[in-house]
């Protein structure tokens, strides 16, 4: 298996402020307070694995880092992974012992613990140093675990957002602008308020726009929006709160 990435590592990676603030991953484009994502890790974590070829176009020029389960996905797609964190109870052990022969560094800690295996993931990213984390691995399965990773990024000690070739959700916190154009237009976008209430809350480019509006978390009325006929992008700004911004494009 080849490694995807061939990036050096993390205090050897290009200075971000050469690059424009704009993510793209395979799906979507964004633009505006992202020039943090330009260094993110990619985290592959235990969830409903992404398509082989979404990942693979994910990692490109990226570090990757297996969560546990997120080991199978990545093999299954090529990527030998920088590191590996978990607690081993859900990797195949084939794939584990691979890891252990291929010399890749392990970090594994006890299944009787507090935090999850991803929430120890971007613990140890944001003390390695990476300024973001894209996470991916992360939807599908189990309801709990779903929204445990969900909010463990939204308050996460590093920028995260969330990411597959089915669903995406990005956070925007108070005084920040994000302009998004995906590729194809996606079934369904939310917003979702995940402090008590978002004040301030600006959209544009959809059906049902935005202006100055007061979301709360007790009333999420903000959901399955679509692109506005004719618009390729949506703009969300906020004053206050912290937002997330869900996308859907397959169930």
């Amino acid at each position: 298996m080849n490694n995807m990435n061939n990036m050096n590592d993390v205090n050897g990676r290009d200075n971000a402020a050469t690059r424009p603030a704009i993510l793209q991953l395979p799906q979507l484009c964004l633009q505006g307070a992202l020039s943090c994502f330009q260094q993110a890790c990619l985290l592959v974590v235990g969830g409903r694995a992404p398509e082989v070829e979404w990942l693979r176009k994910a990692s490109e020029g990226r570090i990757v880092w297996a969560v546990d389960h997120g080991l199978d996905a990545c093999l299954a797609a090529g990527i030998v992974p920088q590191r590996l964190i978990g607690d081993g109870d859900s990797a195949a052990p084939d794939a584990w012992h691979f890891a252990e022969k291929k010399g890749i560094p392990i970090e594994k800690f006890p299944p009787e613990k507090d935090d999850t295996d991803t929430q120890l993931a971007l613990r140890i990213a944001k003390e390695a140093g990476f300024p973001a984390a894209i996470v991916t691995g992360a939807f599908g399965g189990r309801f709990d675990h779903a929204l445990s990773t969900v909010m463990s990024c939204a308050f996460a000690p590093l920028p995260c957002l969330l990411a597959d070739e089915r669903e995406a959700i990005f956070f925007v916190h108070g005084g920040e602008s994000v302009t998004c154009t995906p590729e194809s237009a996606p079934k369904a976008i939310s917003l979702l308020p995940l402090t008590g209430s978002c004040r301030g809350v600006n959209l544009t480019g959809m059906h049902w726009p935005l202006a100055g509006a007061t979301l709360e978390a007790r009333s999420m009325r903000a959901v399955s929006n679509v692109l506005a006929e004719g618009s390729s992008s949506l703009s969300v700004s906020l004053t206050d709160g912290l937002l997330g911004v869900y996308f859907v494009w397959r169930e």
